[in-house]
């Protein structure tokens, strides 16, 4: 049957829940909306994300009218309807202790509300209109305020792969949302296929390989309580997926860059027209 798009998630507030649509359009920077607010520390403007927060995970941001508001909320918090502030204070943020420009401060009730639910003094900020920030990889590509590339890509039988691991290994199994796809396909003939995935055709999307995806301590989180739940499955992958190139760290995933916008839906074909190495899919046909 082929390869197709089986989930589409974007994730409005960097570290924050995600949202599941039965179609995106995918800009240059990614999935519309993914990632274009983040949450800072109050004084250095630095990022912070489910690495040092665990609880942000329950935080359950909702774009409203179309991206001109921004609805948070959390468990045992009050909700709040927040307008996005465009033309706002403007404060310097950095990622990973880099400088990514000037951000969008989109005010005290914002601020207010993230550091009574996280316990931390917090802002949140916003890409700015003409934001312009390289990724970086075999395809660069542009981004926002996702780590450093546009789209992250996993396959259903990778997760399936580990899963069995775990299983067998008598422990418990773990969902997709640890690994925070923007896209998750369904039917590839082998776990990791995406690794090998170079240039992927989706609906009216073109996607290219950036690198694999390192693995830090996010999908040691669960994604619905905001609360470590690990050793899984940081333990497993360390057991067949370190990367001597980066430190050994564990991958999963494939990180990508856009090369031509459009829209995508769940369901949409999905046609790898290279492998790495040049390979052609063996599938299809080369015109």
């Amino acid at each position: 049957m082929g390869i197709t798009v089986q989930t589409l998630t974007y994730y409005p507030v960097k570290g924050c829940a995600g949202t599941d649509v039965r179609a995106a359009q995918v800009g240059v920077m990614g999935l519309e909306h993914d990632r274009t607010f983040m949450v800072v520390d109050a004084v250095d403007g630095a990022f912070r994300s489910q690495r040092v927060l665990p609880g942000m995970a329950a935080v359950r941001p909702e774009i409203v009218d179309g991206g001109r508001a921004l609805r948070l909320g959390a468990a045992g918090a009050e909700s709040l309807l927040l307008a996005v502030d465009l033309d706002g204070e403007r404060r310097p943020v950095t990622l990973f202790d880099k400088p990514v420009g000037m951000a969008v401060d989109q005010g005290d009730s914002a601020a207010e509300w993230f550091s009574d639910v996280l316990g931390e003094k917090l802002r949140l900020v916003r890409v700015p209109d003409g934001f312009d920030r390289d990724g970086w990889g075999e395809t660069p590509g542009k981004v926002a305020y996702a780590d450093a590339h546009a789209v992250l890509v996993v396959s259903q039988a990778s997760l399936d792969g580990l899963n069995a691991r775990i299983e067998a290994a008598g422990r418990e199994p773990v969902p997709m949302d640890r690994f925070r796809a923007n896209i998750v396909l369904d039917g590839c003939a082998e776990p990791h296929d995406e690794d090998r995935m170079r240039g992927l055709e989706l609906g009216g999307v073109q996607l290219a390989h950036c690198v694999r995806a390192m693995r830090c301590a996010v999908p040691l989180v669960n994604q619905r309580t905001g609360r470590r739940a690990g050793p899984e499955p940081v333990r497993t992958l360390a057991t067949y997926r370190k990367e001597p190139a980066y430190d050994n760290k564990v991958s999963f995933g494939a990180k990508t860059a856009v090369t031509r916008e459009g829209t995508l839906t769940v369901g949409d074909a999905v046609q790898v027209r290279w492998y790495e190495n040049g390979a052609p899919d063996p599938r299809r046909p080369v015109s």
